[in-house]
């Protein structure tokens, strides 16, 4: 039993770093947007990559967009987070779990 439950708890583990990795995947992307955005108010022009073609529009279309993308990330961010801090409550009561029951087999011992 004690071993399905640290095979259980690797798996969280493991899914809690699948997790860490996208957040940090989002924040660049966020960063990335932010850059982006600070540049297109110094500008008349701008050119936007459409299917490996450079395309010019005006800076405030592409601002639009951007902005649209960036609050899509902040909803996934969201999500992420309230996935990561159900993970991180599972993970904890089944990790108390096993010590206890370790430390039931070490005093029967």
């Amino acid at each position: 039993m004690s071993e399905e439950k640290i095979k259980t708890l690797q798996n969280y583990e493991y899914n809690l770093q699948q997790l860490l990795m996208q957040k940090q995947q989002i924040h660049s992307n966020l960063a990335e947007i932010d850059n982006a955005l600070k540049e297109l108010e110094n500008t008349n022009e701008a050119y936007q990559i459409i299917g490996g073609i450079l395309v010019k529009k005006s800076p405030g279309n592409i601002s639009s967009s951007l902005n649209e993308k960036k609050e899509l990330l902040d909803i996934r961010l969201k999500a992420i987070d309230k996935q990561e801090k159900t993970l991180n409550e599972k993970a904890s009561a089944l990790q108390k779990e096993v010590m206890e029951e370790m430390k039931e087999n070490d005093s029967k011992r």
